[in-house]
């Protein structure tokens, strides 16, 4: 019998805020909670953005001191939450009144002789045969230029076209909670996300760790385009045009892989399998589809999976700009006949479903651990809910790389035809929703929903709801189905699908006979989610996920009931730990976890033998007993 991948711990932080204890979900149906949940989202969300701080005596204060109770520090800054978490007008005031730093190429005219005063180290290496240079002292030179035409670089900036994207919440910064030196954002967001997903699963990972073989544990973590920010390889690529220096870590920490060798190196200390796939806007789906076989199979017991993207920089922007893929300024007021746009405007620029232009750029970092069954009952582990199987199918011949193909129809059928198989046509016909792509772009609202219609159409499925997250926390590239997941288990945990805030009307193309949108949190008791992906160039995922009910009774019939009450009894030990670790991050008490440098080896301390290789500091050896399933030639 194969083993049942099980969610056991969450972890990450979006636009919406952390994913831990399903604050990021919770903001997205905020309205729809109780006043208590409501109080504790903004509560947290406002420490989170350091507008408020706890005191000693369990009271609040607020971020010049004064002290407050809760209901007046929220009544305060409800607002300024809101209005500075999920999609909104950047931040950075380069893309606004500074405008965003260029260069534009001139040849200068010179009517008579040139000359200029430079410091020694500014002048190039090179120089035209024509230029002469006199010392003037140990630092500066004078520089004499003839009279003709001089190629030269001058300085400008430039409007931005695009204004608005998912940024993480004002004021928090993952790099503050641990010794990051130079790191790209990208890294410091899954450093924070590992962390948050271990402390949300209430397991103390050494103690799991030294109950198995090294082996057993695995990390695939990556992301879609790599650290394309100035400490990676942003600054890399533009370091000979833009004057600076390169780093000797910009290189290496540029690699779309080193999410899961950070982890690796400074939080898990894990010596098992290791990688990243990249599948575009799919790549979240992709790395955790090599968590749920390496378990299904047996291959390993715990997996950690996430990924960490931080595209919100000039370059990336205007790359996708010039494709036509983003909700430009113009786009947006030519939607709506504008001649202005408010911050209103911004946040309300992805309207996946309803007349749209172009999808939002975000960042974001999520991580899930995923255990076999039979451990996490064994160990006590919570289960956030079940994921037994996520499909990939390309697009097959193609005109164009980004045109939309038929891999989606697969990969979604495949999905439909498991949950089924595990749940019975009657649960997927009632008590399943989709979470979709949803980006945002005329031909994906188009394309989309014609796979979620001709897949209804062939099960029977009369009025599936549809939840598109995008329209709260914008499009974070590869990590965009890592939203979508950790969305779908805070739907399991309080029975609300978010609604899409900004579909005034669904637009007319879309084919939507079959399905059931709303623009309001929909009240939803689920067993299953299928969380779709469509990635540029023909990624095609989607995964079915397993709610904690279902995943339950589905326990029960593959160990008994005495084995599942056990389990409860376990688990509550584990629930204390987590609840404990979610009350700390709701004050702003965020735990880091990365240990630099701490118990580094390098082969020479290894006991090897042939049936095993016993390494200090690991309580189990990695067993070399491989499975060989190709028959032997030794008699």
């Amino acid at each position: 019998m194969s083993q049942l991948p099980v969610i056991v711990g969450m972890g990450g932080v979006n636009a919406a805020g952390r994913t831990s204890g399903h604050q990021a979900y919770r903001r997205t149906v905020l309205a729809a909670l109780h006043k208590d949940d409501q109080e504790q989202t903004l509560l947290g969300l406002a420490a989170m953005m350091r507008l408020a701080q706890p005191s000693e005596d369990d009271t609040w204060q607020d971020a010049s001191g004064e002290p407050l109770d809760a209901a007046a520090l929220v009544d305060r800054y409800r607002q300024q939450v809101l209005d500075h978490t999920l999609i909104r007008r950047i931040e950075d005031p380069c893309f606004n009144e500074d405008g965003i730093p260029a260069n534009r190429q001139a040849q200068l005219a010179i009517d008579a002789p040139l000359t200029f005063r430079v410091r020694r180290r500014q002048l190039p290496d090179a120089l035209p045969d024509t230029w002469q240079v006199r010392e003037l002292d140990r630092h500066q030179l004078e520089v004499s230029v003839p009279a003709g035409t001089l190629d030269v670089m001058l300085p400008e900036r430039r409007s931005a076209q695009v204004r608005a994207a998912g940024q993480l919440p004002s004021g928090f910064e993952p790099s503050r909670f641990y010794r990051s030196v130079h790191h790209p954002r990208g890294l410091s967001m899954s450093i924070f996300g590992a962390s948050d997903c271990l402390g949300q699963s209430g397991l103390d990972w050494q103690s799991l760790h030294d109950r198995l073989d090294p082996d057993d544990i695995a990390v695939y973590a990556g992301n879609s385009i790599g650290q394309l920010d100035d400490q990676g390889w942003g600054g890399l690529l533009k370091s000979y045009v833009s004057g600076n220096r390169a780093t000797s870590k910009q290189m290496p920490l540029g690699y779309g892989q080193m999410p899961a060798d950070f982890l690796n190196a400074y939080v898990l200390g894990s010596v098992g399998a290791t990688g990243a796939v990249q599948g575009a806007c799919a790549s979240f789906l992709y790395n955790l589809r090599l968590g749920v076989d390496d378990i299904a199979n047996g291959r390993r017991r715990v997996v950690m999976v996430g990924t960490a993207d931080a595209p919100i920089t000039a370059e990336i922007i205007e790359g996708f700009r010039t494709m036509g893929a983003l909700a430009d300024d113009d786009s947006l007021k030519a939607l709506d006949a504008l001649a202005l746009l408010t911050d209103a405007d911004y946040q309300r620029a992805c309207r996946p479903f309803a007349r749209n232009c172009g999808f939002t750029i975000a960042e974001a970092s999520q991580f899930v651990l995923l255990m076999d069954d039979a451990l996490a009952l064994e160990t006590g582990a919570q289960i956030l809910g079940a994921v037994p199987g996520v499909f990939v199918n390309a697009d097959g011949w193609k005109r164009s790389i980004s045109a939309p193909g038929i891999g989606n129809y697969v990969t979604l059928g495949k999905a439909v035809a498991l949950a089924n198989a595990m749940l019975g046509k009657q649960a997927v016909r009632e008590r399943s929703f989709l979470h979709a792509h949803g980006t945002s772009t005329p031909k994906n609202r188009v394309t989309e929903s014609h796979v979620f219609d001709r897949i209804a159409a062939a099960n029977g499925i009369e009025d599936w709801p549809v939840v598109a997250v995008k329209a709260f926390v914008g499009h974070s590239q590869g990590s965009a189905a890592g939203d979508q997941l950790a969305s779908a288990l805070g739907s399991f945990a309080y029975g609300w699908l978010p609604g899409i805030p900004t579909l005034d009307a669904v637009a007319d193309d879309v084919h939507a006979e079959r399905l059931r949108f709303s623009r309001e949190p929909q009240a939803f008791e689920a067993d299953a989610c299928f969380v779709n992906a469509k990635g540029f160039g023909g990624n095609n995922a989607t995964g079915l996920v397993l709610s904690p009910a279902a995943t339950e009774r589905l326990l029960i019939k593959r160990h008994g009931a005495s084995a599942v009450d056990a389990w409860r009894t376990r688990r509550e030990a584990t629930l204390a730990i987590s609840a404990t670790y979610e009350r700390l991050a709701d004050r702003g008490h965020f735990r880091a976890l990365y240990r630099f440098g701490e118990g580094v080896l390098e082969g020479p301390e290894l006991t090897i033998s042939a049936a095993q290789i016993e390494i200090p500091g690991y309580a189990q050896p990695v067993s070399l007993d491989v499975d060989n399933p190709y028959g032997s030639l030794d008699d």
